[in-house]
């Protein structure tokens, strides 16, 4: 992919507004110079989100959520930073300009934007067709009787295909060709509407932009076989990489810090109608690498409702130790058997409490399938021998024990496992000296002015390189790259605590002064520099006196 010019970057930039980014998702107050919100990446009752609308920078003091107006994009719509500055190019109407584009890299970006016009237009077709014709009334009837309601099936755009050759005859009145058509899946080889009087699901990507369709049979005649038929695979699509609804989800998913991900797509739109916003769907398949690489930018916390059929236990199965893999935490939701989420959606909260843990529904499946007591107690060892130690674990090993009645000596058989028992980690404080060092920054972040001061410190008075290339970018102008984050917790936390001058130019005095004794401590064996440095020292702390 061109990557996109310098320039075009830095007028997006100039011309995003964080505050309004962040007004869509939370409610954004006016606090002295900044404003402040409830954090849209946590749950909170009480503001802590900071925001700088001049360096447009954010920092949360409550989750450490920081970056700037780039981040924050990347971070609520799940994107890149190309992905990010295109996503804000089209919300600020900044045209972009891209690097060593050769004639061939614009006529497939142009191509693209075509299908992707396309797809969009099909998708207003469709909705049309469903909402506003005689044809969709008894689509509209089965809807109401599946309990979606009209308000969130055009939330997700649900539309109805007429069939025949209208749509193919409205997109070429647009200027769209047979070729564009068939290479996302909209007709056939005799130019009909690929999906011939079928619900329409569209499918979006991250960014919200449809990439194809789910369409679900709702005739006995259909030419086509399954229930859900998806679009081809093709430019735009790939069934892999969707989660349906994320493009709706992503926002609840991040403050919620949980996603519930269930087979069906009027599964995922039921419960959203219930309330449970952060829920989507896998396509009717196990989770596959790519969608949860989408979903690691948003949550750590996974919840998979899948059928408690044969297939369904194994997708889960398969989707649970592959999500385990990737550092997800994941609970399993039990549903009766032949029943989906979309039955009882009101009620589904309650089944998320009752979530099994990973290791325990694990060996439930195992207990609970065919073979020998002691077939179900190899395969349940071979099960929770790579699961680290833990409360969850010691509740599976429990429930073996207790369901094939096992003797304590054969119990412990089952706790051995490959790997030493998991080592928690304590939250990270920082030392004194790095303390100082950030308060320091902080102050000159906030007060320019005393650049000049800085400037006085070397980049040996720093213990941290990612301080002394903060210096670096402070008082030489080294570019920010990698210190957005850095730059955006400094200065929500030098004005919070309202460092004035005195207090910053004290900072930089300490500095200077755990230099010199430092630098003291190690040339005793030199009469002459011990009194320089005793003299420079003396001359700092004259100059502590000063201040006070």
């Amino acid at each position: 992919m061109a990557r996109i010019k310098d320039d075009s970057v830095e007028r997006v930039k100039q011309a995003a507004d964080l505050v309004e980014l962040v007004s869509a998702r939370t409610q954004v107050r006016k606090a002295g110079s900044r404003f402040t919100a409830r954090c849209p990446f946590h749950e909170e009752r009480t503001p802590s989100f900071s925001i700088n609308p001049v360096e447009k920078w954010y920092y949360c003091f409550g989750c450490g959520a920081k970056g700037d107006v780039i981040t924050f994009v990347r971070e609520t719509e799940s994107l890149d930073f190309a992905g990010a500055i295109e996503w804000l190019g089209e919300r600020f109407r900044i045209p972009l300009e891209y690097d060593d584009t050769s004639p061939k890299q614009d006529a497939e970006r142009r191509h693209r934007d075509r299908l992707y016009a396309l797809l969009e237009q099909a998708t207003a077709f469709y909705e049309r067709h469903l909402w506003e014709t005689e044809a969709g009334e008894p689509v509209r009837a089965y809807l109401a009787g599946r309990g979606l309601g009209e308000e969130v099936c055009r939330e997700f755009r649900l539309g109805l295909s007429p069939g025949g050759a209208t749509l193919a005859r409205k997109a070429a009145e647009k200027g769209f060709t047979r070729a564009e058509l068939a290479s996302v899946g909209l007709v056939n080889r005799r130019g009909n509407d690929y999906f011939a009087g079928r619900l329409m699901f569209p499918m979006a990507d991250a960014r919200g932009r449809v990439v194809g369709f789910s369409a679900r049979k709702l005739r006995e005649d259909d030419p086509l076989r399954g229930k859900y038929v998806n679009s081809p695979e093709g430019e735009l699509f790939h069934k892999s990489a969707i989660l349906y609804g994320l493009h709706l989800a992503r926002g609840a998913i991040a403050k919620q810090e949980r996603a519930v991900v269930v087979e069906g797509n009027t599964d995922a739109i039921a419960l959203r109608q219930a309330g449970l916003e952060p829920t989507v769907a896998s396509m009717g398949t196990a989770l596959t690498e790519r969608q949860l690489k989408e979903l690691t930018r948003l949550t750590s916390r996974l919840y998979l409702c899948f059928d408690s059929d044969a297939a369904g236990e194994a997708a889960t199965l398969r989707g649970m130790d592959l999500a385990r893999r990737n550092g997800f935490h994941v609970l399993v939701v039990a549903l009766p058997k032949g029943s989906d989420p979309a039955d009882d959606p009101a009620g589904f909260q309650a089944r998320l409490d009752e979530a099994a843990s990973y290791p325990l529904h694990g060996v439930r499946v195992i207990c609970a399938g065919s073979g020998s007591a002691e077939d179900k107690f190899r395969a349940a060892r071979e099960f929770l021998a790579p699961i680290e130690e833990s409360p969850e674990r010691q509740d599976a090993l429990r429930f073996v024990a207790d369901q094939l009645g096992l003797s304590r000596d054969t119990q412990a058989g089952l706790a051995p496992r490959a790997g030493g028992a998991a080592v928690g980690i304590s939250e990270r404080v920082l030392e004194v000296g790095d303390r100082l060092e950030r308060d320091a920054l902080a102050a000159v972040v906030r007060h320019r002015k005393l650049v000049p001061l800085l400037a006085e410190l070397s980049p040996d008075d720093f213990n941290s390189e990612e301080h002394r290339q903060l210096r670096a970018h402070l008082v030489e102008g080294v570019g920010a790259n990698g210190l957005t984050g850095l730059l955006a917790e400094l200065d929500a936390r030098a004005t919070e605590e309202d460092v004035s001058e005195v207090t910053a130019k004290e900072l930089l005095l300490r500095l200077r002064e755990r230099r010199l004794q430092r630098d003291l401590s190690r040339a005793t064996e030199d009469l002459e520099r011990t009194r320089e440095l005793q003299a420079s020292l003396a001359r700092v702390r004259a100059a502590l006196r000063d201040l006070v």
